[in-house]
């Protein structure tokens, strides 16, 4: 922030978004993607489940035609990334391996594509929304498809069955130790249904959600001619600072007001209020009017 006059930017905290900012896609833009719910356990029999990684990049729809962002963006990949592609739906991942989200999202959002940090991409393929049989189907169907295919930058996601819910929690702590985000639970009778249910669950160490940026709240001590907090607001229109989780850069030059962020909690008070929460990240690809978390 270079030391800018916080009283400007206590100011805008009143105002609200900032007049004239930009939205690209609006949330009937929208890809019709099957979304998850959180994993609670005995929420069903997990014999009826298959397990996956969870991917920390930037959901990407393959339409069979061009790649699209969840929030209905149009991704510019260079032509060679989509080259030999099916000209069928392809749910997955943009992904740039464990522990890289920021160089995916940087990547994905040029919209004159550089080829060198796409050639650190991945496609990761987790689905086939126009198949049209139950997922354990579709998971053979997408694996033979992607064999075929022979695209080295276009990987079948793995899956996998769990005895029970202590193995659940152990592959969970197993994937996060190696740099995971968490993992994801896929009823193998379901079909593809453009809607949030129990059908795909993610599991993951922590909650998050996201807000947007009202006003930013100056800092003490050491934080001292910085911002020390975020102020944001819920798409439900709760209130709430994050004053954790940042970056001393970030501190420097926080999200302007207007911007959508994730931050991370534990659970919520008997009030609702999110508890421990803490920033995570900013969410460029975030569509107002749709809680859109990955798969």
């Amino acid at each position: 922030m270079h030391r800018r006059p916080f009283l400007l930017l206590l100011a805008l905290t009143a105002l609200g978004p900032l007049a004239g900012t930009a939205t690209l896609a609006t949330a009937a833009d929208a890809p019709p993607l099957m979304l998850a719910n959180g994993y609670r356990p005995g929420v069903t029999p997990l014999a009826d489940y298959w397990v996956s990684e969870k991917y920390d990049g930037v959901r990407g729809y393959w339409d069979g035609q061009k790649l699209w962002t969840r929030g209905g963006e149009r991704i510019a990949a260079p032509a060679w990334f989509t080259a030999g592609w099916p000209a069928v739906p392809l749910d997955g991942e943009l992904w740039a391996g464990r522990g890289r989200f920021s160089h995916t999202v940087s990547t994905v959002r040029q919209q004159t594509p550089v080829d060198a940090a796409w050639r650190e991409i991945r496609f990761m393929v987790f689905d086939l929304p126009a198949h049209g049989g139950p997922f354990t189907e579709r998971i053979a169907a997408y694996q033979q498809l992607l064999a075929q295919m022979a695209v080295p930058w276009v990987h079948a996601v793995a899956q996998r069955k769990v005895a029970s819910d202590a193995a659940l929690h152990a592959l969970l702590r197993q994937t996060v130790k190696a740099g995971g985000e968490g993992v994801m639970l896929h009823r193998g009778e379901s079909l593809y249904r453009a809607a949030r249910n129990d059908d795909l669950l993610k599991f993951k160490p922590y909650d998050d959600a996201e807000g947007q940026v009202i006003g930013h709240l100056p800092g003490q001590g050491k934080h001292a001619g910085r911002m020390g907090a975020l102020l944001v607001q819920t798409q439900g229109g709760l209130r709430l600072k994050l004053g954790t989780g940042f970056t001393d850069a970030q501190r420097e030059d926080p999200p302007p007001v207007g911007t959508w962020v994730t931050y991370r909690y534990r659970g919520t008070t008997d009030q609702g209020i999110p508890r421990f929460a803490s920033f995570l990240r900013v969410r460029d690809d975030w569509v107002p009017g749709a809680r859109q978390n990955a798969r």
